[in-house]
């Protein structure tokens, strides 16, 4: 008990970047543009898939639920970041810390599954569209998405639970811009085998489970593909499965990088810049410009908007 509150009392302070004034205040402009567009993009997408009926189907489902993650992901690191930037002390207390950590984990987690749940709705799209509507159904997706967060939230809290028996007195200093699970096991006083052991029982079969449902689902969907006759059918196909493909590629890349072997932890924070800041930034644009129907529907309230400006200003004057 007097380990647990010693750890609540616990204030961290978090290196970031750099102490340069100069790259403090560029970083600071060019993390400030990135967040505000993060936000814009993702949580635009989620309104006009919300609001457009014509988007209430299992793909556009899956597709809202990954750009909420995201936009959670961005919210539960970059303001933090940003104000430490130009704070004195870069201090972040042990709650902060845990529940940064927490918001992390449950966004990194539900965007495994949520792409898994897009590759396997593909995967029933070309390879049996005709059974489409009986085997992916809007219940059925919207019973998906409830699965994954509820799943998400379980493997977030073991994780987030764990680290509270973590006793810090090596130092209070993270060499990192937010609170990252490897970086807090460096500062444990307290072997981490027990965490280690859940990462293992929990966080590694989530990885299979997703990689492998993807891998085949993507493996059918190229044998599918091929087998067409039709050049028009073949490149449909490919352009409803690209954007999707591209967005796992990165997010897999980036987490391969990231459990892979570093004893000092000088691959943290590039390979946390991309999966925290960049990934977040990049998923609107990837899914939305290539996808005519999302270009259309923007087009449309863009001009529904002009619209009604046109006439306020009309009444006004």
């Amino acid at each position: 008990m007097m380990k647990a509150n010693h750890s609540l009392t616990i204030e961290f302070i978090l290196i970031g970047f750099t102490d340069h004034p100069d790259l403090k205040t560029l970083l600071f402009l060019v993390f400030s543009a990135i967040y505000l567009v993060t936000m814009v993009g993702n949580l635009g997408l989620v309104a006009l898939i919300y609001m457009e009926p014509r988007f209430h189907t299992p793909m556009y489902i899956f597709l809202g639920n990954l750009a909420l993650m995201d936009s959670c992901c961005s919210c539960a690191i970059t303001p933090k970041m940003l104000e430490n930037f130009f704070s004195v002390d870069r201090r972040i207390s042990f709650c902060e810390c845990m529940a940064q950590f927490y918001f992390l984990c449950l966004a990194e987690t539900a965007d495994c599954f949520l792409l898994a749940a897009m590759a396997y709705d593909r995967y029933v799209a070309i390879c049996n569209p005709l059974q489409y509507h009986t085997m992916m159904s809007k219940k059925l997706s919207l019973q998906m998405s409830m699965g994954i967060f509820i799943a998400s939230n379980l493997h977030s809290l073991i994780h987030t639970g764990c680290l509270l028996r973590l006793n810090f007195c090596k130092s209070t200093k993270i060499d990192h811009f937010f609170c990252d699970i490897l970086p807090l096991y460096r500062l444990s006083c307290t072997n981490p085998f027990i965490n280690e052991l859940m990462i293992y029982i929990f966080s590694m079969p989530i990885q299979v489970f997703t990689i492998t449902t993807i891998l085949v689902s993507y493996f059918c969907i190229l044998f599918t593909i091929f087998k067409m006759k039709s050049k028009d059918g073949r490149g449909k196909a490919f352009s409803t499965c690209a954007s999707h493909f591209f967005s796992v590629s990165i997010f897999y890349t980036c987490l391969l990088m990231y459990i892979g072997p570093s004893e000092d932890g000088s691959k943290d924070i590039p390979v946390a810049v991309f999966y925290t800041v960049i990934i977040p930034l990049l998923n609107p644009f990837i899914y939305s410009l290539r996808n005519k129907e999302v270009v259309n529907a923007v087009k449309k309230v863009m001009k529904t908007y002009s619209i009604f400006k046109n006439a306020s200003a009309s009444i006004v004057h």
